[in-house]
């Protein structure tokens, strides 16, 4: 018994200092925070294997955003290049028309008026001739200048494409970066939670997503039937007990703004893709006492959680890995402030 007893108090610790490791290797990559030791129990394993689930839903949150971003970056790219495109097209329109000024020999402008005085068959003809060298002199300049103009635009077009194409290769190194770090932590995350035993794998969800309530009808809670609201709720609570995977969207599995995003495009409104996006979108930010059914609920600092408030003071949200999507309490640490989404 005593052999036992050591062995399952050697397997958490073990299994748990990787995931030390874990969230010191995510607090160095974002916020500073202070070191932890490898932990020596099972309360200090949830305690550290909570912290890493919050540090990767934060940098989850943040690859997501720069994905909108790189995805901005690309598109003035592709804008200043077409712009680039269209002034060179117009400085194409034009070299047909230099070059006939030029084969014309009206490009000189004394040789051709001293032409002009010796083949002249009186004075009137004499003024007109010269009137129309002015006319062509005057055409040429403005050819000219517009040429000139035209191939400024475009090489100012074609730096600013060149500038936004480099920003966003940029842009999407780091993010194929951070994909990267997040793949590693979520690999070694699963791996830690799945050796995990179950009673010690319910403490830490619990810990980290709340306890699991029971699943309300939508007819039980205060929410005016048919609205937007009630809609997104009825979707939302259909998908409990489907499972969290980073970045998806439905319909099978979720991470949380994908489920927000899914609940809400049912009512017809389409929210941003991410928690941070969704906490931006237009209205005030609401206290914990100012919530409605339906509204967003956000948490943490920066923003790196959403969930969708139903009533009576619970959420449905999707948390967290090895925690299928669930009702719990609104009442998480971390939380920040509802916004209601009015389509």
């Amino acid at each position: 018994m005593q052999s036992q007893r050591r062995t399952t108090r050697r397997r958490p610790r073990a299994v748990l200092a990787l995931v030390a490791a874990l969230v010191a290797g995510a607090t160095g990559v974002l916020t500073p925070t202070a070191a932890t030791a490898a932990p020596g129990s099972v309360a200090e394993a949830a305690t550290l294997m909570a912290q890493a689930a919050q540090e990767l839903t934060r940098v989850e949150a943040q690859v997501h955003e720069a994905e909108e971003i790189v995805a901005v970056q690309q598109a003035a790219a592709a804008a200043a290049a077409a712009q680039a495109e269209a002034a060179r097209q117009a400085v194409a329109v034009h070299e047909p028309q230099i070059r006939a000024i030029v084969q014309s020999g009206f490009t000189g402008t004394t040789t051709s008026r001293l032409a002009a005085f010796l083949t002249s068959d009186s004075a009137d003809d004499l003024v007109r001739q010269l009137t129309t060298l002015d006319m062509i002199a005057a055409h040429t300049n403005a050819v000219i200048a517009e040429v000139a103009a035209a191939r400024t635009a475009a090489e100012q077009a074609q730096a600013t494409a060149d500038q936004a194409a480099a920003t966003a290769r940029a842009g999407l190194e780091e993010l194929q970066a951070q994909q990267a770090e997040v793949e590693r932590r979520a690999t070694q995350y699963e791996s830690d939670y799945a050796r995990l035993s179950a009673e010690e794998q319910d403490r830490v969800s619990t810990a980290v997503a709340g306890p699991r309530l029971r699943t309300p009808a939508v007819d039980e809670l205060p929410v005016v039937p048919g609205s937007a609201a009630a809609t997104a709720i009825q979707t939302a609570l259909a998908q409990v007990g489907s499972p969290y995977r980073r970045g998806a969207t439905g319909p099978d599995a979720f991470d949380c703004s994908g489920l927000t995003s899914y609940a809400y495009a049912a009512a017809g409104i389409t929210l941003p893709r991410t928690s941070g996006g969704q906490s931006k979108i237009p209205g005030p930010q609401l206290s914990r006492g100012e919530l409605q059914p339906g509204d967003l609920v956000f948490y943490y600092s920066p923003i790196s959680h959403v969930a969708l408030y139903i009533g009576n003071g619970m959420i449905v949200h999707a948390r967290t890995y090895g925690t299928p999507l669930s009702v719990t309490s609104v009442d998480q640490g971390g939380f920040r402030f509802g916004v209601r989404p009015t389509g």
